[in-house]
Parts: C-alpha cells; structure tokens; sequence
C-alpha cells in the first residue's frame, strides 16, 4: 500500500547539495551591503550626503540676566549721550554807559621816537632842478649781450638747430607725373545709364472754381416777419389763468 502513494519512478532520497527551501534562515539576501543609509553602505554605489537633527539645548536652572525691564534711555550710548547742542534764550545783558576812549583815539605810532630809542631816519624829497638837465646815461642806457643763442659774446654757444617749413619739390606729396586724381573727374549721372527713377513734384494747393462772394447766414433771415404768405406776422398773446379747483360758470339758455 506504502508503494501506491508516489507517482512515477521517483522516491524519497538525501539531496545532493543544500536547499535553502530547507532551512529557516532568511537565506543569503542579507550578506550584500545596502544602498541606503550611512553606516555599511555598499562601497559600489554613490553615498548621498546623510544629516542628523540635534535635539533643542537643555535650559539654564539660574537666569542671573534681569531681563529688559529697565528702560535705558535712548539716547544714552556706550559712547556717551548722543544728544545734538542745546541752546536757551536769556534776556539782555545790561551794560554800563561810560564814556571811555576807543583804541581809535591812541597814536602809539607816534610815541615811538619818544619811548624807545630810535635810529637815524630819512626822508625822500622832489628832485631838484639841477638833476634835470644831467644828460648822463642811466642804467636802463646799456643792453648787456645775450648768453643763449648762437650770438653769444664771450661765450662758447652750443649747436643751435632750426625747424624748417616743408617742402613741396620733392616731398611724398609731390605729384611728378601730374595726372589727374578722382576728384578732377565729373560724376556721371546714374539715370543716364540706368532706368530712370519716376520722379514727382510737389505743386501748390488748386482750390476748386467756385463763387467768392459773401452769403448771408442764418442769423441775417428773419422767418418771423415775413407777411408774403400769411396776413401778418404770427402774434402770440397771454389768456387768463383758470384755477383747477373753480367750478366753471354754466349759463342755461333755453
């Protein structure tokens, strides 16, 4: 009966290598180093860069600071005050009237002579008549010679050069074989070998042929006179004002 379970030729035998069906272990899928994460990361694959969030700092048990409760004045600095200049009004100051010598009515210049011992002074007069008709040269007579320059006198002047003009004969812009450049030549016109551009003129305004002469307007009739088709003039006239609330007078005609 044993032999009538199993189908076929197979029977139950020792497996010739391990089957990991077998066993209750996870198998091998573990031992390959993760991609995720920072610690034992697979040294095949790029590691992203990893962050650890702190936890918030542990209070103080004394706070010895008093706090902002004192108002300081603004204006105070760790400088000083910093507070612009201040200025007050006071009254007059009364002053005494005393008639007293200004520094104007003193001449210390004066007293010098007198004070202090004083040298030899002179003075410059007018010349005199005789000093006129003295015909001796004066200094401003004589020229002395001049020391630059190849005119010295009595000097040994150094190599004096000159800038000279330019020359026309013989200069890069002398024209030696005398033709003609571009500008001696005449422009030909283009529309003379080429198609000729339309070309327009600008003429005057025409005002059109019409009368010239001055019409009356609307203002110069007067419709409320005319008498050629009706009698007169019309003529408009004001009637008595009836009250709403007056019963009308009936006069009964038998």
């Amino acid at each position: 009966m044993a032999e009538e379970i199993w189908v076929g030729t197979w029977r139950p035998h020792r497996p010739r290598g391990p089957i990991m069906a077998l066993y209750s272990s996870p198998g091998p899928k573990y031992l390959i180093p993760p991609t995720t994460g920072f610690v034992k990361h697979t040294p095949t694959k790029l590691r992203a860069p990893a962050y650890s969030f702190r936890g918030a700092p542990m209070l103080l048990a004394e706070n010895c600071s008093p706090g902002p409760r004192y108002s300081v004045n603004p204006k105070i600095l760790r400088t000083g005050k910093d507070i612009g200049p201040t200025y007050s009004i006071l009254g007059r100051y009364h002053t005494k009237t005393v008639l007293t010598p200004g520094p104007g009515d003193y001449f210390p210049e004066k007293s010098t002579k007198h004070v202090f011992d004083s040298a030899p002074s002179h003075s410059i007069s007018a010349r005199t008549k005789t000093f006129r008709v003295d015909s001796t040269p004066g200094p401003a007579a004589y020229m002395l010679p001049v020391v630059m320059g190849p005119h010295t006198v009595g000097k040994v002047s150094q190599p004096s050069f000159s800038i000279k003009g330019r020359s026309k004969l013989g200069s890069f812009s002398d024209d030696l074989h005398k033709t003609p450049g571009p500008a001696a030549y005449r422009q030909t016109d283009v529309q003379l070998t080429k198609f000729k551009a339309p070309q327009y003129t600008m003429a005057a305004r025409v005002e059109p042929p019409g009368d010239k002469t001055l019409k009356p307007g609307p203002g110069a009739h007067s419709p409320e006179k005319v008498t050629l088709t009706k009698p007169c003039a019309p003529v408009v006239t004001f009637g008595i004002k009836h009250s709403d609330y007056m019963t009308p007078l009936v006069v009964d005609v038998e």
